[in-house]
This record gives C-alpha cells, sequence and structure tokens, in this order.
C-alpha cells in the first residue's frame, strides 16, 4: 500500500479512532489529522495519541491532505460534505464508514460532483457497546469484515487505496451494489437493533420494571445487548435506511403473528419445529462465523 501522508478523520470515535490506531499500528500513516463537532473529544484524541493534532476547519484539515475518511453518524453526512467541499484538492481520497449507504451516496452526488472518481463509499462490519475515542483500538478491524460499494465514476485507483487502506486495518474486502448492501444491512443489522431498543424500551416503562430487570439473566443480556449501542447513530441509521427497514419490520411482524397462532392454538409440535430450524440455521451460522480469523462478534 502506498503510504499516507496525511490522513483526515472526521469523527473520532470508535469507529474513526480504531482507523486511526490500526494504519499507525500497520505504519503507514505519517500525520493524522482529526476534526468533529466537540472540541473536548478532539483534545482528548490527542492526549491518547489517536490523532496529532485537532483542525479548526476543513480548510486546515483538508489542506496537503491525501486520504479523508467520514466516519460521522449518517445522519452528519450531508452537512460534513457540504462544509468540506470547497476545500476538497484534486486527488484526495475520501471514503466512509457509514452503515447505510444510499443517503450517503445521493450526498455524494450533491456535495461533491466535481470529486466523484476519488470519493469511494465503504463500510465496516465492526462495533461496539461502546462508543467515542476511549473505545478505540488498532485491532478492531482485525478479521472483520468491509463492505465497498463503488460508484460508476470511482477511479480505479482510488478503490485500490480504500481497499489496501482497509485491509491495512485487518480487515477482509467485499464489494456489493449500494442497494442491495442497505437491503441486506436492513435485515441482519438494523432491525435486530430496533428490536432490542424496542424490548429493553417497553420493558423499562412498565411498572414494575426494577422487578422485571432485577431478574433478567443471560439470556436478557444476550438478546438486548446492542441496545447499549450509541443513539444518535442509531436513530440515523434507521431513519436512514427506513425503507428497507419497514420491509423487514412487516416481515418480522409477520413471523410474530404466526408465532402468536402457534402459541393460541397449543401447537406445542409446530413451536417445536420451528425452534428446532432456527437453532439448526443459528448454529450453522454460529459455526461458520468462528472459523473466521480473529472472530469477534460485535455489533456492526
Amino acid at each position: 500500500m502506498v503510504m499516507i501522508d496525511k490522513l483526515v478523520v472526521c469523527g473520532v470515535g470508535l469507529i474513526g479512532g480504531s482507523f486511526a490506531l490500526a494504519l499507525r499500528r500497520a505504519g503507514l500513516v505519517r500525520r493524522i489529522v482529526g476534526i468533529g463537532r466537540r472540541p473536548a473529544s478532539l483534545a482528548r484524541a490527542v492526549a491518547l495519541g489517536v490523532i496529532d493534532k485537532a483542525a479548526a476547519g476543513w480548510a486546515d484539515a483538508l489542506d496537503g491532505a491525501d486520504f479523508v475518511l467520514l466516519a460521522t453518524p449518517v445522519g452528519q453526512m450531508d452537512a460534513v460534505m457540504a462544509a468540506m467541499a470547497p476545500h476538497l484538492a484534486p486527488g484526495t481520497v475520501v471514503t466512509d464508514a457509514g452503515s447505510t449507504k444510499r443517503d450517503v451516496i445521493e450526498a455524494i452526488y450533491r456535495h461533491l460532483p466535481g470529486h466523484l472518481p476519488y470519493v469511494v463509499p465503504a463500510h465496516p462490519i465492526a462495533g461496539a457497546e461502546c462508543s467515542g475515542v476511549e473505545a478505540a483500538f488498532a485491532g478492531l478491524y482485525d478479521g472483520r469484515k468491509v463492505v465497498v460499494t463503488p460508484l460508476p465514476e470511482n477511479e480505479p485507483g482510488a478503490v485500490l487505496r480504500v481497499r489496501e487502506a482497509w485491509e491495512a486495518c485487518g480487515a477482509l474486502m467485499y464489494e456489493m451494489p449500494p442497494q442491495e448492501h442497505d437491503r441486506v444491512f436492513a435485515a441482519v443489522s438494523h432491525l435486530p437493533h430496533l428490536l432490542a431498543f424496542g424490548l429493553v424500551h417497553d420493558l423499562a416503562g412498565r411498572p414494575n420494571a426494577e422487578q422485571l430487570f432485577g431478574y433478567a439473566a443471560s439470556g436478557f443480556r444476550d438478546f438486548t445487548r446492542i441496545a447499549g449501542s450509541h443513539p444518535e447513530m442509531w436513530r440515523d441509521i434507521c431513519i436512514a435506511n427506513r425503507q428497507a427497514l419497514l420491509g423487514e419490520l412487516d416481515q418480522y411482524l409477520a413471523e410474530l403473528a404466526y408465532l402468536r397462532a402457534l402459541l393460541l392454538s397449543a401447537d406445542g409440535d409446530r413451536l417445536e419445529q420451528l425452534f428446532a430450524e432456527a437453532r439448526h440455521a443459528r448454529n450453522a451460522w454460529a459455526e461458520q462465523f468462528s472459523t473466521a480469523p480473529n472472530a469477534v462478534p460485535t455489533p456492526e
């Protein structure tokens, strides 16, 4: 991989901070500059050695930059791209870490039309319940998937540079059309987070919430683990991908209606069959997942 002389990370939290640390670990970046909404967070990132400098604005951040990662919640991408556009030099490679792609790509076409060859959308399938720069670590992407969703206008060299950067972080690279990406992750990521948040919110609002949480154990912990994730980030993801997510939610509601019918009719045989089929599918996935290099189950 070609050395990155100046990396700019917009949003130096878990995702952006871990990207910076991973490239620093690989010895493939000379300078790392952070930019974001909260000066205190950027100062903390400097103190922790995640970035070398906090930029005061986009003109300062992009001066001499050759690689940019946008790691903000997807709801901020539109404003971020509008702000950076006047200061973006020709040839600077830009990528993102957004969990949705349709909205991010629309923002790219809206604000960066003259830079399309060098803006390569991507999505690292990695994360954790903890957020903020304190949670960042260099090994977050080791053995994890990163999906690249190139634009038709992308320069092949820019796509290669983005792929190589994520590979240097330890990631396994995949490619997918943006529409397919959003449908897939609505089903296997966005819906589970929505359900986990919803269950915890439901129980927390009941008069006997303290009693319910007092008796909750490992099953509840495992099912709701991802409800500890960043609320703003997941708000933006759910709104941005709401059409695909609504379709998945309707599909799940149909499954719940079927389960309800089995309970109403006390149909134990069919209920057991459903559980057995689900168990087989889940265990087959878990076995396959566990054989992946450095596999660590974390929310994406």
